[in-house]
């Protein structure tokens, strides 16, 4: 460990409208996944932690779900938002995702006048895929977001590609303030490995399955056992409210569970670094979007 009066650390909360890349900046910025992504909004329930490590300061990122107009009458959208603006609660600074080929003009509004009153720390426009958006719609964006928000430094990169982080980087570690490390420095995220395999075939649903399905289901980590040659098996269960989806979920033979479960072992073995087998069943309960413990599971308030 770095001597800790040598040592600066910093929590960054990561903010935006749904679909912008934030997960995929966090798992950038950190060098590992920690966090799951797909290319449908909503992806992110809760907030995830990643570590990224830079020089002798520690970026502690703080990954939250999008934030959008939540429904009234649906505790699990308004709980998700809710827990995405407790993410910026007590940070070092904020760093603000616009998907710059698809701005969310709405969403992203929302989310700065929101901040007008709560900006007590730096705040960072960091404008995500800009290898998709040709450069005189950049330049007008960069100008119309910095007009309506006094922020303190404009970013442009590609989460996926890396390109332009390294920069971000480099300023989260200048506004660091001194400090020991919170986290040892080999350690990438603070999900437990339980709840990350969860997450990481809820991620292959959410990839495979069409249209609005991901939505209506869960997964859950039913038993996890680990042998004495490493080995790692592990049963989970894809939760929906329909029966109808559960079919979806099987398909034809079986065919669409085996191929989820396929890509999730195949992620679980490269991230957990062993054999993994793994068995996935299908259940259907009814409302479980409303049930207390799922909210517990993600750290979400069901009074929201």
């Amino acid at each position: 460990m770095t001597d800790a009066a040598q040592t600066k650390c910093a929590t960054i909360a990561v903010i935006g409208a749904p679909n912008a890349g934030k997960s995929t900046l966090v798992n950038q910025l950190t060098g590992t996944k920690v966090s799951i992504v797909s290319p449908k909004v909503q992806t992110t329930r809760t907030r995830v932690v990643g570590i990224a490590m830079q020089g002798n300061a520690q970026i502690i990122l703080i990954d939250t779900p999008g934030i959008f107009n939540a429904s009234q009458n649906k505790k699990l959208e308004k709980a998700i938002v809710q827990n995405a603006w407790e993410g910026i609660e007590g940070v070092d600074g904020i760093c603000i995702i616009v998907d710059a080929a698809r701005p969310r003009h709405e969403e992203t509004q929302l989310i700065l006048k929101a901040l007008q009153d709560r900006k007590s720390q730096p705040v960072f426009l960091v404008l995500n895929k800009t290898d998709k958006a040709k450069k005189e719609e950049l330049i007008e964006l960069t100008a119309q977001l910095n007009k309506a928000f006094d922020f303190d430094r404009t970013f442009m990169v590609s989460a996926l590609s890396g390109d332009g982080t390294q920069d971000l980087l480099n300023m989260l570690m200048e506004i660091a303030p001194d400090g020991p490390f919170l986290y040892p420095e080999d350690q990438a995220g603070d999900m437990p490995e339980i709840l990350l395999a969860a997450e990481i075939t809820r991620e292959k649903c959410f990839l495979k399955l069409k249209e609005e399905l991901p939505y209506a289901l869960t997964v859950e980590t039913e038993s996890w056992e680990r042998f004495e040659n490493g080995d790692l098996k592990l049963a989970q269960i894809i939760l929906t409210s329909r029966e109808s989806h559960k079919k979806i979920i099987l398909g034809k033979g079986g065919a669409m569970i085996k191929s989820i479960g396929s890509a999730a072992r195949q992620e679980l073995q490269e991230i957990l670094e062993c054999t993994v087998h793994l068995n996935l069943f299908v259940k259907v309960r009814d409302n479980w979007m409303d049930k207390q413990e799922h909210f517990a599971l993600w750290g979400l308030d069901p009074s929201a």
